[in-house]
Order: C-alpha cells, then sequence, then structure tokens
C-alpha cells in the first residue's frame, strides 16, 4: 500500500495573465498580516482587491502551516448559506446531529491557516458575525477579504487599494514630455498594465515614444482602476490609442452629469464600462444582458437560455467569441468535455442592470429556472433510473450539477420569489440525487422544508414524491424519527397517486431506518413489498438498493449465509446497470458479511474493488471506511505496517472531510495496532485522543479492534508498562486536538512536543472526561479463565463488552439481533463464572495479547 497522497495545502486558482507587480501594496499587506489576524482589502470595483489578494496568498503559502484557501462569495446570495461556502472551500463535510458552525469552528480551532475571503459587500450582515466567531474559536486562523464596504468588527484592520501608480500630468505640450522615452513610461504600473493587455489583444502593439504620452492620458483618465484599463486596452484591436482617448473623453462629458453622489471613481468606472458596452452591436449587447444570469455557463447553456427569435441559437457562438475577445467575458475551466465561462462580478452587475432595463429578467430567470430543472432532472434520470446508460455516460451529469451548484441556488431562490412550488418540489424530488451522494443533505432538506410548508395546494402525488425524498435526507443526516414521519406520509400519498418508484423508494427508507433502530423484524415487510413492486415495475435500481438493505436485515437474524446471497444479487444487479457507486456500495456490504463470516480473502477483493471505484469519483468518507475494512484485514494476516498505512490515510481523509467520528474511529484503531505492535505508550496516547474526541461529540465509544475500547487499550497499556505510564501517556492524548491527534498519527507515533493550552471546548461539548484508571488484569481474587472455553462469537462480543457497548450497539456491530446479543453474553458469564458485564470486560483486557484479530466494523 503506498503512502496517503499528499493533500492539497490551497485551493488557489492560477492566474489568468500576467500580474502588474504593486510592489510596495504586497510588501505593505505582508507586513500588516503579521500583527493582524482580520485584514480588509477595500476599494471600488475593478479596483483589482481579488487579484492583490491573491497574489499575497499566493506569495504566504509557506508560511501557513495548514496552508491558505479561497472563498469565492460573488456569485452567492443568501446569506445563510455562507458557513457552507467556506466549509466547502475547506473540504469540510457536514456532520449528521451538529450544527455546521460547531463543525467548522472545530476544525479550525487549532489549524494555522490563511482564509481569503472575496467580495464580501453584499454579504456583510452574515458575513461579520461569522468571521467575528470564528475568530474568537481557532486563535491561529487569519481572514484576508475583500469588500467595497468594512466588515466593521472589532480587531479589523481596513487597507484601502490604491490605484495603479499613474505617470505625472505633462507640462505644456504632451509631445515635450520629459518622459518621452517608453521605458520611463512603463515604470509606471498602469501603463504597464495597459501594456500588457494592449499586446494581449494585439500583438503588433507595442509602447513607442509616438504612443506613450497617448496611453499615459488614457491611463489617468481611468484613474488607474485596473479594470477600467483592461478594458479600455482590448479597443486596441479596432481604435487606436488616440481614437480611445478621444472617446473616453467624450463619454466622460456625458456621464459626469450624472449620479453626483457616487464616489469619483466609482463613476468613472461606471463611465468606462458604459463605453465599452456601447462599442458593442446590438446582438452583443443582449447576449451580455441576458448571460448575467448565470453564475457561470457553458455554451450550450447560453444557446438554451439566452436564445430566441430576436437572438438565434445558431449566432450565440460568435457573439460568445466576439465577448470573450472583448474582455467581458473569461474562460473559466473545462467541465464534462465542455468549456465554462463566466463574468467578472462587476460585469456581471451592470449587465443584469441592462436586463432588467430591457424588462427582460423575469423572462431570462425563467428560462434559466427551466434550464436547471431540466439538468436537475436529467442527473436524476441517469443516477436513478438510468437503465441502458453507461457509467462512463452518467458520471458528466454530476460533474455538470456540480459546476452548477450555485445557478441552482439562483433557480431555487427564483422559485422561491416567485412562489413557483410545483417547480421547487420538482427540485427536491430531483436533487435528492445531488445532495445525498456530496454529503450535503442538510442543504438539500433545508430547501425542500421551504417548498414543502408551501404545498398546502400542490399537486399531492408531487408533494409525496418531494416528502419521501425529505425522508432520506433526514436518515442521511441520522434523524430517523424525522425519516419514519416524512416517509410514512410520502409513502401514503405516493400510493395514491400510483408513482411506483417513489413508493418503493419510500419502502426502502423506512426499512433503513427501522433496522437502523435495531429492529430488522419491523423492516423485513417493508423490504419485501419494496421488492415485490420493484420486480414487477422492472424498477431495478429500487430493486438492488433494497437486497442492498435486505442483506444486512437478515444478517442481524444470524443467516449470513442468506445475507451474502441477497447482497450478491444486489451486486449482479448493480453491475448489469453499470452503476459504479452502488457496485461499490454492494461491495462493501458484501465484504463486511463474509468478513464476519470469517472468508478474509474474498472481504479483502472485495473492498479492493470498491476502493477503485470509490477513488474514481473521490467519495471521502466512503473511501475511508472502505480502508478501515482493509486495515482490519491487514491486522488480521499480522500485517501491522499495511494495517497502520491504511488507517492513516483513513484518518487523514476523515480529517480532511470533518468528519470527527470518522477521525475519532481511526485513532481508536490506530490505537488498537499499536498495542498489538507493543507500543504502549503510543497506543495509550491515541486511545486518549480518541476518547477526548468521542466524548466531545457525545458519541459513546464503541471497539476498535482486538483491544476494546479506548479504555480497554489503556489498561491492556498500563498493564505492560505500568499504570503511571499508560495514565501520562493517555492524558497527553486526551489533550491534543484533533489536528495535533491526526498529525501524530500520522508521523507514526512520534513522541508529542508538550501540548499548548487546550482551547475551552465549545458551548454545548461538555467537559473531557478523566483518564480512566488502569484496571486490574483479572477480577479480584479470581484466576484468569482460558480464552478457548468461548467460541469466536463469544469472543468478539467480550471484547466488544469491554469497549462499553451496549447489547443494542453490538448487535448493529456484528449485524445480529440484541436478543441474540443477550443470548451470547448469558452463555459467557456462566461458561467463566462471571456475574457482570464488568468481569467480562476486565478478564477481556488480561486476553488481549494474545487475542486473535476481530473482524468487527467499527460503525458505533
Amino acid at each position: 500500500m503506498a503512502d496517503p497522497r499528499p493533500q492539497p495545502r490551497h485551493n488557489l486558482p492560477v492566474e489568468p495573465n500576467s500580474f502588474i507587480d504593486r510592489e510596495r501594496d504586497l510588501s505593505e499587506i505582508t507586513q500588516l498580516l503579521g500583527s493582524s489576524r482580520l485584514l480588509t482589502l477595500c476599494g471600488v470595483g475593478g479596483i483589482g482587491k481579488t487579484r492583490l489578494a491573491l497574489r499575497v496568498a499566493t506569495a504566504l503559502l509557506d508560511g501557513y502551516r495548514d496552508g491558505v484557501w479561497l472563498v469565492e462569495l460573488a456569485d452567492l446570495e443568501q446569506g445563510e448559506l455562507v458557513t457552507a461556502r467556506v466549509t466547502g472551500a475547506l473540504g469540510i463535510r457536514e456532520e449528521a446531529g451538529h450544527a455546521l458552525f460547531d463543525t467548522l469552528a472545530d476544525a479550525l480551532r487549532s489549524r494555522r491557516l490563511l482564509l481569503v475571503m472575496d467580495n464580501c459587500e453584499h454579504l456583510l450582515d452574515a458575513l461579520a458575525p461569522l468571521c467575528r466567531r470564528l475568530l474568537a474559536v481557532a486563535p491561529y486562523l487569519t481572514i484576508l477579504a475583500t469588500s467595497r464596504d468594512p466588515l466593521r468588527i472589532s480587531g479589523e484592520t481596513v487597507w484601502r487599494v490604491p490605484p495603479l501608480s499613474l505617470p505625472p500630468e505633462p507640462v505644456g505640450d504632451p509631445a515635450s514630455c520629459a518622459l518621452a522615452a517608453p521605458t520611463a513610461w512603463s515604470a509606471f504600473e498602469a501603463v504597464r498594465l495597459f501594456t500588457d493587455r494592449a499586446s494581449a489583444a494585439h500583438p503588433d502593439f507595442k509602447l513607442t515614444s509616438a504612443n506613450a504620452p497617448t496611453v499615459g492620458r488614457i491611463c489617468r483618465m481611468l484613474d488607474g482602476i485596473p479594470l477600467a484599463i483592461e478594458l479600455a486596452a482590448a479597443r486596441v484591436r479596432v481604435l487606436t490609442p488616440q481614437q480611445i482617448a478621444d472617446r473616453l473623453t467624450d463619454r466622460f462629458a456625458l456621464l459626469r452629469t450624472g449620479e453626483r453622489t457616487a464616489p469619483a471613481r466609482q463613476r468613472t468606472l461606471r463611465a468606462t464600462v458604459d463605453w465599452s458596452y456601447e462599442l458593442l452591436t446590438g446582438p452583443e449587447r443582449t447576449l451580455l444582458a441576458r448571460l448575467s444570469v448565470f453564475s457561470g455557463w457553458s455554451l450550450e447553456l447560453a444557446e438554451s437560455v439566452c436564445a430566441d427569435a430576436a437572438l438565434p441559437r445558431d449566432g450565440i457562438l460568435e457573439l460568445l467569441t466576439a465577448l470573450l475577445d472583448k474582455s467581458f467575458v473569461t474562460v473559466d475551466r473545462e467541465v464534462a468535455g465542455h468549456l465554462r465561462y463566466r463574468m467578472l462580478d462587476t460585469l456581471r452587475q451592470y449587465a443584469a442592470e441592462r436586463l432588467d432595463e430591457a424588462g427582460d429578467t423575469a423572462v431570462l430567470r425563467g428560462r434559466h429556472r427551466d434550464e436547471m430543472l431540466r439538468l436537475a432532472e436529467e442527473l436524476a434520470r441517469h443516477n436513478a433510473m438510468g437503465i441502458g446508460a453507461s457509467w462512463a455516460e452518467r458520471v458528466p451529469w454530476l460533474d455538470r450539477a456540480v459546476a452548477n451548484h450555485d445557478n441552482l441556488r439562483s433557480a431555487l431562490s427564483w422559485c422561491l420569489e416567485r412562489g413557483d412550488v410545483a417547480e421547487g418540489l420538482r427540485f427536491s424530488v430531483a436533487l435528492r440525487t445531488y445532495w445525498v451522494p456530496r454529503g450535503e443533505s442538510t442543504e438539500g432538506a433545508g430547501w425542500a422544508d421551504r417548498f414543502l410548508a408551501a404545498a398546502a395546494g400542490a399537486d399531492p402525488g408531487l408533494r409525496g414524491a418531494a416528502l419521501v425524498r425529505r425522508a432520506e435526507m433526514a436518515f442521511e443526516n441520522d434523524d430517523r424519527e424525522a425519516a419514519k414521519r416524512f416517509g410514512a406520509e410520502g409513502l401514503r400519498l405516493c400510493r395514491e397517486a400510483g408513482d411506483h418508484h417513489s413508493v418503493t423508494t419510500a419502502l426502502n427508507i423506512l426499512a433503513m431506518a427501522e433496522l437502523r433502530s435495531g429492529d430488522p423484524a419491523a423492516a423485513g415487510p417493508l423490504l419485501d413489498e419494496s421488492l415485490r413492486i420493484s420486480r414487477a415495475e422492472g424498477d431495478l435500481w429500487n430493486e438492488g438498493i433494497a437486497l442492498t438493505i435486505h442483506g444486512p436485515a437478515v444478517a442481524m437474524t444470524g443467516d449470513l449465509e442468506r445475507a451474502e446471497l441477497l447482497c450478491a444479487e444486489s451486486l449482479r444487479i448493480f453491475r448489469s446497470i453499470d452503476h459504479a457507486w452502488c457496485v461499490a456500495r454492494s461491495l462493501v456490504g458484501l465484504g463486511r458479511i463474509v468478513e464476519i463470516r470469517g472468508d478474509l480473502a474474498t472481504a479483502e477483493r472485495h473492498y479492493t474493488e470498491a476502493l477503485a471505484l470509490l477513488r474514481s469519483v473521490n467519495a471521502r468518507p466512503e473511501i475511508a471506511r472502505c480502508l478501515s475494512g482493509l486495515a482490519r484485514l491487514a491486522t488480521a494476516r499480522g500485517d501491522h505496517a499495511l494495517a497502520r498505512s491504511r488507517i492513516v490515510e483513513s484518518v487523514a481523509l476523515s480529517h480532511g472531510s470533518g468528519q470527527r467520528l470518522g477521525v475519532a474511529r481511526g485513532l481508536g484503531a490506530l490505537a488498537g495496532v499499536a498495542l498489538r505492535e507493543e507500543r504502549y505508550a503510543e497506543a495509550a496516547r491515541l486511545a486518549g485522543a480518541a476518547a477526548a474526541l468521542r466524548a466531545a461529540l457525545k458519541h459513546p465509544a464503541g471497539g476498535a479492534g482486538p483491544s476494546g475500547g479506548p479504555d480497554g487499550i489503556a489498561a491492556a497499556a498500563g498493564a505492560a508498562i505500568g499504570e503511571a505510564a499508560a495514565r501520562q501517556a493517555w492524558l497527553e492524548g486526551e489533550a491534543m486536538d484533533v489536528d495535533a491527534a491526526v498529525r501524530y498519527a500520522r508521523r507514526g507515533g512520534a513522541e508529542p512536543a508538550p501540548p499548548p493550552a487546550a482551547p475551552e471546548p465549545p458551548a454545548g461539548t461538555g467537559p473531557r472526561r478523566p483518564a480512566p484508571a488502569v484496571r486490574p488484569a483479572a477480577p479480584a481474587g479470581r484466576p484468569l479463565v482460558a480464552a478457548e472455553a468461548l467460541t469466536n462469537r463469544e469472543r468478539e462480543i467480550a471484547r466488544l463488552v469491554a469497549g462499553g457497548l451496549t447489547n443494542r450497539s453490538i448487535a448493529a456491530e456484528l449485524v445480529i439481533s440484541p436478543a441474540t446479543v443477550a443470548r451470547h453474553i448469558a452463555n459467557i458469564l456462566a461458561k467463566l463464572g462471571f456475574r457482570s458485564r464488568t468481569e467480562i470486560a476486565i478478564w477481556q483486557v488480561a486476553q488481549d495479547a494474545g487475542a486473535e484479530p476481530g473482524t468487527v466494523l467499527d460503525s458505533a
């Protein structure tokens, strides 16, 4: 197993063209960031705030241990989504049962990183309190913001972005200017920018002694504003510098009688954009205005939304090319084989005003909404019911949806604004296949709740279908009661409407909720009905899902042979429809069952194949779980080095996506490996870190493999190196924050530096629990009993009892019923002559040093 792939330390974009030095500005900003944790670059639109911030961020990459991360906000309209945008930029995933801000705060608490918040001005009411709270809980966080207005919070340093440096006004005849040499003119940033961009637009353009004074004049007329200069420079393809200067003079003379209350530079920028806009042809202006409804777009989207009788579809490409040439539009990136385009925020706002003035906003936003709805419903068809489509044909639809995330949000907002409940409910149904796989069920649930609240008069069948998908998002967020409530109501409405696909989907969701509640008997009839309907309707998707659920349900009754057959059948179905995501999920489920049955070689084949598929779609949480399974198998073979490397990668992936419970599980598993390697202090240290993280999450400790939970590992370590040493190691691990614990794990257990004073836990997480006292090796006055007295299943259960699991948790761990667990525990007590679960746990600790590896997934 290769070492874990290095994680990126930034998400900064590659600069699209050369950066004009601004050496003085870069130096001052860098110095200020050394003493200020919140620095806001302020200035008018087009002054170059974003480019300057990105250049500073790039220069400071080596100064921030945990990287530099850009959060782009220009296209975000809803303040309530700011936290989600920040977590998305950082690669942090939401956690069921925890507020998104709490997840973000805990992830940043001890990270040393620079967060670049770009284009904040329209979201200040939401951003200001968010930044204040983050700076309060994350002492090593630095924020560099760009905004037309300051955030106006305590501790903020405001740095006004100046215009580019300009040549002086000539004295007397411009032709006799002392700066006649081109090299002298090039000393000024504004002139260098004009020259660079003009040369890009027209390769034959050169700054000469003849045109330099006119270029200097243009730059002064534009007040050194980079965007204005770039727009003017793009005109050298059709105008000489003198013509540009002349037209600017005329335009300014007309516009200076306009909005007198606006700052001078803002009036100048608007004049420049007005002038550039009026140089466009009529069709170019029309397309520019219509493109303002997009956050970003492809040619195909532009053709679908912007074309009509006034703007024929076959002419869109030529017009888009013209706008690209004239710097109104820029190339963004390639997605699914198609180039995407965008407008600078300033130009997009300007174009939106033109669209509104033409009275076309409602029509174009309606077309945009319809196109996004078509995209969402095509995504659902390809991913949930795309029988006959190959996986290679499905993936581009998901890629397109991801690229259009902000367009989808805009369309959803338009539905809310207009009261288009039916369209909103259709979005809620279709986007289930988008929100759930991406781990964004909380956002999807929020949109669905808004539309469902207004859906009293909507079509009952549509409302039922939306309720069913809302139930699935509740299940993904571990809200089982809500999943049952929404699912039952949705099921009733979909039965009445004859929507068989939604009926089977609802039955599957309700069965999953019952199974997670530990009641396979209640899940059975639901799955039987789902299978009957889906087979009658030829709905292979829901048939495969039902079988995937049915396997673990049957396994919980102890019938592993039938469970394996059911999972194998689900795998066959998903292979037949070439759905790689579901194939991977089926492989993991099948691998788990054969692992429990003891066929470790087959389990490894299933996990390995699943891992490759999951990597292909970058499903980080699922990759982490799959790696944990492979690590258990490596431990069973005695290959501790391979087990360690797989767990370390799993921990790193969970940490990178903000899944703290996954980190806790991984740390516990790594502690078990360290114990088996006789690295006792490391084992106790990792166990302490795992226990502290679980306590912060209010999640009880689960079995971590052969040595039980963290307490059991600490006890075993104490038996080997002494109670005092084990307790000290535990306390060192407990004092680590999650970032330090992950770094310790990735270093292979190198001795940690003395931990810094731990920040106070966030409100509501409760105090950390004390390190456990190391327990004796056996119940007082009783001899140790040989492990051979127990069956393999009883030894597994004894280890989980030592880990502190309840009967229901053990049942979920081993996919058996709680009643079966109770019978096994009674047998263990009888065979060992013990009276309590505590005595079982103490006995198990004494067995750990020579115990056989466990085969139980830590899914607590």
